[in-house]
């Protein structure tokens, strides 16, 4: 049988079996990933490379961990690696399989620490409920420079919830988002180790970095969807909004922010994508209320970090082409390397690459990098993207969180030094908070 013949019927297969596979996931009965494995290619050209991508439209069969353009991480259900391995070999491409059983990862991501010990800490990954119970008590104990604030509603009506440090008037401000994506669960591990540490350090180093600047954390930005991670589907990315016009349910929310939207294919259409851009910017209530808040607050906001996982890179804007550079492009790339250089100097020596979003990565339109560059003048603006470069994927043990919070910290200390020398933490106009 012709080969291309033998794929479509493979693909119409695998196309049925997916549709089925989504139905079961909108239940609430828990996702397994037994004997998912996921594949690193490296592409020879850039048809080969669309041709394999073309594979993440057989829906829940396949599902694109990373793509940087050189090389992809594809997860693969068991029963698609026949079709995989036709289009590998159609392509002319190899793979190198790198996570045997996903389901085992995820068995084992809090070994090193149990639900049974009620102690908040940072050797497992915690749930919204016990991260909004710390909140609390960090709110109860440091009154005189901590303020909690709400965002705005969840699409499932959950409180959004921030905190702000602050130990005198006037100080430039930081804002970091996490937990935008909702399996990227390393990121709001790292903001709360972050606000402890901001809090309690004995670091003359750490105590400098606290107490001179204005400290605005979302530690779960997309609570709905970080939720159904911990219930139902760990890997789940997007929102929990369902779709006016597909079965499918959510939005990318850093596709859906209102700059550059759906240009140069920097998100999808298709609300079954895990790039979906939604229906209109701003469509999810979660990105509408962060729009909201920076929009009043943007004379304040000297520092924008976006924090996600995985890959080891510090990307700013822009995202929605790569053949134009901001304005201050190459202080941009001066405060990145600051950044690398001080995390590579660690004892880790965690390397971490920086460049422009569309230029090192892919295009990815409407994020909140490039909003709050583009829309709020907020100039020193990045997303970073943490541990691991795939050996786990999202799926980052426990034991990993405390080294990657240590090198964020060490990093931001960087960042916002040699921002300070390039003379973007002047004060703005304070509003107030």
């Amino acid at each position: 049988m012709n080969p291309y013949i033998l794929l479509a019927i493979i693909i119409i297969i695998s196309l049925t079996n997916g549709a089925s596979v989504f139905k079961k996931r909108e239940t609430k009965e828990k996702v397994r990933y037994d004997d998912y494995r996921v594949f690193r290619i490296k592409y020879k050209t850039p048809m080969q490379r669309q041709s394999l991508l073309d594979l993440t439209k057989v829906k829940q069969n396949f599902s694109l961990w990373h793509d940087d353009g050189s090389e992809c991480n594809l997860m693969v259900a068991p029963s698609a690696l026949p079709l995989f391995e036709e289009k590998l070999r159609l392509v002319n491409a190899t793979a190198e399989m790198f996570i045997a059983n996903v389901q085992d990862l995820i068995d084992q991501e809090n070994t090193a620490g149990t639900r049974a010990d009620a102690t908040f800490g940072w050797t497992r990954y915690h749930n919204l409920t016990e991260i909004d119970a710390w909140l609390d008590t960090v709110l109860a104990n440091y009154p005189e420079v901590t303020m909690g604030f709400v965002l705005g509603q969840s699409y499932e009506g959950r409180d959004i919830r921030g905190i702000r440090i602050s130990y005198k008037w006037g100080n430039p401000g930081v804002f970091i988002e996490s937990n935008i994506h909702a399996r990227e669960w390393i990121t709001s591990a790292t903001a709360t180790w972050l606000i402890n540490e901001l809090l309690t350090s004995k670091d003359e180093s750490v105590r400098e970095l606290a107490e001179s600047h204005d400290w605005y954390i979302i530690p779960v930005l997309n609570v709905d969807g970080f939720v159904y991670t911990h219930e139902t589907d760990r890997l789940w990315r997007k929102t929990r909004q369902p779709s006016l016009i597909s079965d499918c349910v959510g939005v990318d929310p850093n596709r859906n922010f209102d700059s550059h939207w759906m240009e140069n294919g920097g998100a999808s259409s298709d609300p079954c994508d895990e790039t979906y851009a939604g229906p209109h910017p701003l469509s999810e209530p979660e990105v509408k209320a962060l729009s909201d808040f920076i929009s009043i607050l943007k004379h304040k906001m000297n520092v924008m970090l976006a924090f996600h996982s995985y890959s080891q890179l510090l990307l700013s804007p822009y995202g929605h082409t790569a053949e134009e550079f901001p304005d201050n492009y190459n202080d941009l790339m001066q405060v990145a390397k600051a950044y690398s250089d001080a995390v590579h100097g660690l004892p880790y020596g965690t390397i971490y690459k920086y460049g422009s979003s569309a230029g090192i990565l892919y295009p990815a339109s409407g994020a909140t990098n490039d909003w709050a560059y583009n829309e709020k003048d907020i100039k020193i603006s990045y997303t970073i993207e943490f541990r691991d470069t795939g050996n786990f994927g999202f799926v980052l043990p426990a034991a990993f969180i405390k080294p990657n919070a240590e090198e964020t910290l060490i990093g931001i200390m960087a960042l916002l030094a040699e921002s300070k020398r390039l003379r973007y933490l002047e004060p703005k106009y304070n509003y107030g908070l």
